[in-house]
C-alpha cells in the first residue's frame, strides 16, 4: 500500500501566531475535546460490524482513555514513566480482562470487543496499550493450558493490575522462528530447571510472573518445546536494565537470564512437548493485538494532524492537505475492516488461517506506520514538534512492524498460504 502523497513541501498557515503551534492540542488536555473528535471520526460501515456489547466496550474504553490515559501520554513518553497507572485505570473500569472468564475476574468478551478496545487504548497512548496487551498475552496461556490452580493463583492479579506479566519467547538466536529456541529445560526430581536467555521481553524487567518457553531437546525442534510459568523472584532468574528505544517509552523491554532456575512440575503448562501448540494459539491473540495497535496508531496520528491543521489553517484546509487527509482516512477504515473481520472469524471458528492472520498483522501495522509518516509530512515544518503529538505516534508505530512476527515473516506466511491454495489448481 503506497504512502500518502502531499504536493506541498511545507504547511503554509493562513493566520497563525507563533505561540499557537507551541501549545498542546485540546484533545491532549481536555477529555471532552478528545471524545468529541474521536466520535466524529467513527465510521458507520465499521461500526456496523460491532454488536451492542462490543460497541459498549469500545465506547467505555474511549471514555476511560479520554479521562485517564490520553492526557498523560506525552509526559509518560517524555519521562519514560512506566504506564502502570494508566493500565490500572483501565483495569479499575473492568477492562483488564476482556478475554478472561468471569471466574478469574474478567468479562469474557469477544475477540472483536478486545480488538476494538485495543484500537481505542492505542489511539490515546500506544505504550499503555503495549502494557495492556502484554498482561493479556501472559494470562492467555495460563488460562488455556495451565491448571485451574495456576489460573486462580495468577490470572486475577494480571487482570486487576496487582501483578505484572511477561511472555518469554524471543531469544538472541530465535526471534520470529520460535521453533528454534535454545533455552533448555532439564528434568529434576521436583520438576525442572531452566537455563538460557530471552530478549526483547516486554515488561521483562518488572514482571511478577513470566510464561517461559523452553525445550527439552534442542534437536527435536518444535516437538521439544514446553511452556512453564516462572515466578518473578525465582532463584537464578535475573534481568537486564530496560532497553533504550525509539518509541513506546512508557513500556519497558528487557532481557531475561535463567541459570538453572527451578520450576515445579505443577508450573508446567500442558504436557511436555506441547508448548508449540501454545505458541501458535497465543500468536493469534498477539497478532490481533499488534494489528489493533496499528489502526489505533494511525487514528491517533490522523486525529492529531487533523486538529493541528485546523489550528493552523482555520476551518478550510488547502486542497492538497485535504486530499492527503482523505487518503489517511481511507487507509484507517480499510485496516479496521480487515482487523474486525479476522477477529470475528476467530470468534466464530476459534481460529483463522495463517494467511488471514498474516495479512491482517502486516497490513494493519504497515498502515499505522504509513499514516504516521503521512501525518508528520502533511504538517510540514510543524510535524517535528513534540507538543503536537504526531511524532510520538511515528516513533511508536515502527516497532509494531517488528514484534509479534516481523512483517517480512508475515509476508512469507501469506506467500506459503497462497502457494498451498493454488498448488493443485496450477498443476
Amino acid at each position: 500500500m503506497s504512502g500518502t502523497a502531499v504536493h506541498s513541501t511545507d504547511v503554509q498557515p493562513t493566520d497563525v501566531r507563533p505561540t499557537d503551534v507551541h501549545e498542546p492540542l485540546a484533545l491532549d488536555t481536555d477529555p471532552a475535546a478528545y471524545l468529541a473528535l474521536h466520535a466524529a471520526l467513527d465510521e458507520a460501515v465499521s461500526d456496523a460490524l460491532l454488536d451492542d456489547r462490543e460497541r459498549a466496550v469500545r465506547d467505555r474504553t474511549r471514555e476511560v482513555v479520554a479521562e485517564h490515559v490520553a492526557p498523560g501520554a506525552a509526559a509518560r513518553d517524555r519521562d519514560h514513566a512506566f504506564a502502570r497507572d494508566s493500565y490500572q485505570a483501565l483495569a479499575s473500569a473492568g477492562l483488564g480482562g476482556l478475554l478472561v472468564p468471569a471466574e478469574y475476574g474478567g468479562t469474557d468478551d469477544s475477540t472483536v470487543a478486545y480488538a476494538a478496545a485495543m484500537e481505542e487504548i492505542t489511539a490515546g497512548c500506544a505504550a499503555t496499550s503495549l502494557v495492556f496487551m502484554t498482561q493479556m498475552h501472559a494470562a492467555y496461556p495460563v488460562l488455556h493450558a495451565g491448571s485451574a490452580e495456576l489460573a486462580r493463583a495468577h490470572v486475577p492479579g494480571l487482570v486487576d493490575g496487582s501483578r505484572l506479566g511477561a511472555l518469554g519467547v524471543t531469544e538472541p538466536g530465535a526471534g520470529s522462528d520460535a521453533s528454534s529456541l535454545r533455552t533448555l529445560a532439564v528434568r529434576t526430581p521436583d520438576g525442572y530447571t531452566l537455563t538460557g536467555s530471552k530478549t526483547f521481553i516486554t515488561t521483562g524487567d518488572k514482571a511478577d510472573v513470566v510464561v517461559v518457553f523452553a525445550t527439552l531437546d534442542p534437536s527435536a525442534g518444535r516437538r521439544g518445546i514446553t511452556a512453564f510459568l516462572v515466578d518473578g523472584d525465582a532463584p537464578g532468574l535475573t534481568r537486564s536494565a530496560p532497553f533504550a528505544k525509539m518509541g513506546m517509552h512508557a513500556s519497558s523491554t528487557a532481557e531475561l537470564f535463567l541459570d538453572a532456575t527451578p520450576v515445579p512440575a505443577s508450573a508446567r503448562l500442558a504436557g511436555e512437548g506441547e508448548g508449540w501448540a501454545i505458541v501458535v494459539s497465543s500468536v493469534t491473540k498477539s497478532r490481533i493485538s499488534a494489528a489493533a495497535q496499528g489502526i489505533g496508531l494511525a487514528r491517533g496520528a490522523y486525529a492529531h494532524a487533523l486538529a493541528a491543521l485546523h489550528r493552523l489553517h482555520g476551518p478550510t484546509l488547502p486542497a492538497d492537505v485535504a486530499f492527503a487527509l482523505a487518503e489517511m482516512r481511507g487507509q484507517i477504515l480499510s485496516g479496521r475492516l480487515l482487523l474486525l473481520q479476522v477477529a470475528r472469524e476467530v470468534d466464530r471458528s476459534g481460529a483463522a488461517t495463517g494467511g488471514a492472520i498474516g495479512l491482517m498483522k502486516q497490513n494493519c501495522t504497515d498502515i499505522g506506520w504509513q499514516v504516521a509518516v503521512a501525518a508528520t509530512k502533511v504538517l510540514g515544518r510543524y510535524g517535528d514538534l513534540a507538543v503536537l503529538g504526531v511524532e510520538r505516534y511515528l516513533r511508536d508505530a515502527k516497532v509494531t512492524q517488528i514484534y509479534d512476527g516481523t512483517n517480512e515473516v508475515q509476508r512469507l506466511l501469506v506467500a506459503r498460504d497462497t502457494a498451498g491454495r493454488v498448488r493443485e489448481v496450477l498443476r
